[in-house]
């Protein structure tokens, strides 16, 4: 199973990053995480060019399309979804209703520096996938205070969030 990653910061050192990266070092045997890197690159949607998108677009639909399912880890901004990252779903949800996303198998986990661990961004996340076409768990997994959730390895220090990770990657 080829589960594409998707952290929702392209910020050096993100914590969304380094939880993606725990949860491929959680996947079921047989299952692979591969992480997505052009966040960063996509323009801004742009409903006129949705049936011939830019290169950086094509190459990202192309990507969901060969996933069994996509994970998607989100920092919060301002209560919300990052902007780069509710751009990319945009892009994957058009044309509307046949889009790379319908029917496509998906989760979303967060973390963040504050207590609650992206709690919004991640229902904003689901809600947008969900309106996409996607199947969506409703499983979310928060890390608050990421900046110490993480050991020196890159797996998640508490043992409690690290067990709950690998049950919603078993779903």
């Amino acid at each position: 199973m080829r589960i594409l990653g998707i952290a929702g910061s392209v910020r050096r050192g993100s914590h969304n990053r380094r939880l993606l990266r725990a949860a491929g070092d959680s996947l079921p045997s047989g299952a692979q995480l591969v992480e997505w890197e052009g966040l960063g690159g996509l323009p801004i949607f742009d409903e006129d060019m949705e049936l011939d998108p830019p290169v950086p677009v094509q190459d990202f639909l192309d990507e969901i399309e060969r996933a069994d399912a996509i994970l998607i880890a989100t920092p919060e901004y301002n209560a919300s979804v990052p902007g780069g990252l509710k751009n990319a779903l945009d892009w994957a949800s058009r044309p509307f209703p046949e889009n790379v996303l319908k029917d496509k198998p998906a989760a979303v986990i967060g973390a963040s520096t504050g207590l609650f661990g992206a709690v919004w961004a991640q229902a904003e996340v689901r809600k947008a996938l969900k309106a996409s076409g996607a199947h969506v768990l409703e499983n979310e997994l928060p890390v608050g205070l990421a900046d110490g959730a993480f050991d020196v390895d890159g797996s998640l220090a508490d043992p409690e969030l690290d067990s709950r990770l690998g049950d919603l990657l078993g779903d």
